[in-house]
């Protein structure tokens, strides 16, 4: 997932973003912890908006992950929803460093090969 991603993702209906991160997380086969986590905050602002006691719909998402991911997954996947939910602003952060320690990474390695060359 990227900061494009996310971006796209705030210019769509809160449904659409739910089908889209499912979808995105269909096409990968371990998905991060974090994007697990975006999913999850998702979900239970969903119950949050229908009025649904929280856990309602999100407690079966993660008890389907059970099996499916490690249990330091989940329970990571569970803390970034939390996060996500109580400091918006703190994933957005996590988010753009992350995004930029990639930047650096594939620009170090672009640097790297042309060097080799």
């Amino acid at each position: 997932m990227t900061e494009n991603d996310l971006a796209e993702l705030q210019n769509i209906p809160f449904e659409e973003r739910i089908k889209r991160v499912e979808k995105l997380l269909e096409e990968k086969s371990s998905p991060r912890a974090f994007e697990l986590g975006v999913l999850l905050a998702l979900k239970m602002g969903q119950e949050i908006r229908e009025k649904k006691p929280l856990g309602s719909e999100s407690g079966d998402l993660v008890a389907s992950w059970n099996g499916k991911y490690p249990d330091s997954v989940i329970e990571e996947a569970i803390a970034s929803a939390k996060e996500f939910l109580l400091h918006p602003g703190k994933i957005a952060e996590k988010i753009k460093e992350s995004l930029l320690k990639k930047q650096e990474k594939a620009q170090a390695e672009d640097v790297g090969e042309k060097n080799e060359q």
